[in-house]
């Protein structure tokens, strides 16, 4: 069965956030909950024919300095070392407020063009095996010229089909310009969500099945947690048809004309996922409804039974009530009025079960 505390790492998170209260606008803390990740930096640099890529555990090179048309990937994961993310805000000139957002791992999923760059906010949903429930976390990316800066909290090795894809020679992300590789990187997180969404339609197909059956008061707590959880994606899923629609709309020269049917895909997906996710809610408010009245036609089912039980045995109980009070003047034919009683209870009972089955009230 799962709980419905509060997780410790809300807790966690919560109490950093208090300690950030009346800091000035800018001040860079890391209010997540993976403080223990290792900070790891993944340097990719490719062109058509060529292919390089790096690690560091820490930064003590210039990653600015490359040439045209060389295209550079910078992959952070783990930001609790806050200096490394500092000093990567200097290299690039990157705003304050642009860092201390990738720290905030709890934004909301947006879009913002400083002009040199394009900032953006997304949710990465995976599905957890063990607390059989989906988790959270935040993915910032950073669009410049002729680089793309990702940030993760931790390695879930989400971008790894986009490494590979990228060492193979004449591949669309190596002919490609970085705004390719920028829209690459927000389709693997976007294709996540279907995968998240069919788990919870399963979810919803057992629920169904148990409510048919036989539901019971964890039943109506799961249906609380695929409401919740319903609310919870929706407020991921819909703020991205905005992001895209704005990259859409907004000439920057960071992306290219040719970029914008890709822009355009990825927003059919969005479609397809929130139509999904509003098709979802409307069953999770229905199981609602149904687990509602299958139980007042249990009670009513049990109430029925009782009733009848009481019809049965008040005129029997009235019977016995007054031959018991009036015994004494029957002593002389105790037995033979004994036996007429009993049977006239016995065709009075009968009488009333087959009058109540004719009604088809049983």
């Amino acid at each position: 069965m799962r709980r419905f505390s509060k997780p410790l790492k809300d807790v966690i998170s919560s109490s950093k956030k208090k300690k950030k209260i009346g800091l000035p606008p800018g001040t860079l803390v890391y209010t997540g909950d993976k403080i223990k990740e290792k900070t790891k930096i993944k340097v990719t640099d490719y062109t058509e024919d060529q292919f390089d890529f790096k690690e560091f555990e820490d930064l003590q090179i210039d990653l600015t300095k490359f040439e045209e048309p060389l295209i550079k990937w910078i992959d952070i994961y783990g930001l609790a070392k806050i200096d490394i993310i500092e000093e990567i805000g200097r290299q690039f000139d990157l705003h304050p407020l642009v860092l201390e957002d990738i720290l905030s791992p709890n934004q909301r999923p947006k879009m913002e063009d400083y002009g040199r760059y394009i900032f953006v906010v997304l949710k990465k949903l995976s599905w957890n095996v063990d607390q059989e429930d989906f988790e959270y976390e935040q993915i910032s990316l950073i669009l410049g010229e002729s680089y793309v800066i990702s940030f993760q909290e931790r390695d879930t090795n989400l971008f790894n089909p986009i490494y590979e894809r990228i060492q193979i020679p004449k591949g669309k992300v190596r002919v490609m310009g970085a705004d390719y590789l920028f829209y690459v990187l927000i389709d693997i997180i976007i294709d996540d969500y279907f995968i998240v969404l069919e788990k919870v339609g399963e979810d919803i197909e057992n629920i169904e099945d148990i409510l048919i059956k036989n539901p019971d008061p964890e039943t109506l707590q799961n249906i609380y947690r695929l409401k919740r959880s319903s609310i919870e994606l929706r407020k991921s899923i819909w703020p991205i048809r905005e992001i895209i629609n704005k990259l859409q709309r907004e000439q920057s020269n960071l992306i290219g004309d040719e970029l914008q049917i890709y822009l355009r895909d990825i927003y059919e997906h969005i479609f397809r996922i929130s139509d999904l996710l509003e098709n979802y809610r409307d069953i999770i408010f229905g199981m609602l409804d149904m687990y509602l009245s299958s139980v007042s036609n249990r009670m009513n089912d049990i109430m029925k039974v009782l009733t009848i039980i009481s019809t049965i045995f008040i005129p029997l109980s009235f019977i016995a009530g007054f031959y018991g009070m009036n015994f004494i003047f029957y002593q002389n034919y105790q037995y033979n009025l004994l036996f007429l009683v009993i049977i006239v209870m016995i065709i009075i009972a009968v009488t009333m079960l087959l009058f109540f089955k004719k009604k088809k009230w049983i």
